[in-house]
């Protein structure tokens, strides 16, 4: 998803070049059509090959993702998953990023999420 997501468009040759350690064809192709049966992508024939296009809006497919993520590892908890973030990133966030970051849960704080 990502690649199509960068790209806008995309062949499963196309997807294959740009996957480091890349699987096979058949298994890009095959988790293709796995995200196009999900509703997440769709096909359009263009010189007899399938050209991919996402369908789902990348922040659509983010939002479900990280829920996905804190069902996952960390039973919903959103403040687990941001502790875990911190302690593994920490290190790499600027002052700049801790008071954006600070600014935005005083936000959420205040409209009540």
């Amino acid at each position: 998803m990502d690649i199509l997501y960068r790209r806008g468009r995309a062949t499963a040759a196309d997807i294959l070049e740009e996957i480091p350690d890349p699987p096979g064809y058949s298994a890009v192709r095959a988790m293709l059509r796995v995200l196009e049966e999900k509703k997440h992508i769709r096909h359009e024939e263009k010189d007899l090959r399938y050209v991919y296009l996402p369908v789902v809006p990348r922040e659509k497919a983010r939002r479900s993702a990280v829920a996905h993520l804190l069902d996952t590892f960390f039973d919903g908890s959103t403040e687990q998953a941001v502790a875990t973030l911190l302690t593994v990133s920490a290190s790499d966030l600027k002052p700049e990023d801790f008071d954006r970051l600070a600014a935005l849960i005083e936000q959420a704080r205040k409209e009540g999420r």
